[in-house]
């Protein structure tokens, strides 16, 4: 059974940096994509980042780009494998439900494409 299961969200003021943590087991995620959507109230779920496990190209929407990065660590026996998202220069636009999600994608973007997804860690930046 896959489980994807994020942490580290939480309250920072506006220039902050927090780091999310998204704990994926269950299968082994060597030929996925893991990626990072959120959602603000009233809107829709938007792309963050994501990273290829074969290879580890990165991709980044340009709204965050320069100021979040997505790193992974594999476990060696895939059991628990790590996705991070660290975020600095934190803007109060940034608050938000962030969801860690991951699947055999061609459209890293596109959220349709992920077959399993996270709970959610709450981010709220205050101004």
């Amino acid at each position: 059974q896959v489980q994807l299961v994020e942490s580290g969200g939480g309250l920072v003021q506006a220039g902050g940096s927090l780091r999310l943590s998204c704990a994926a087991s269950g299968r082994t995620f060597s030929s996925y994509a893991m990626g990072w959507f959120r959602q603000a109230p009233g809107k829709e779920r938007e792309f963050v980042a994501a990273i290829r496990m074969s290879g580890g190209s990165t991709f980044y929407a340009a709204s965050v780009k320069g100021r979040f990065t997505i790193s992974v660590t594999i476990s060696r026996d895939n059991a628990k494998n790590m996705v991070y998202l660290q975020m600095n220069s934190l803007k109060s636009e940034d608050t938000a439900v962030y969801y860690c999600a991951a699947g055999q994608v061609r459209g890293l973007a596109n959220p349709n494409e992920y077959d399993y997804w996270g709970q959610g860690t709450q981010v709220t930046v205050s101004s």
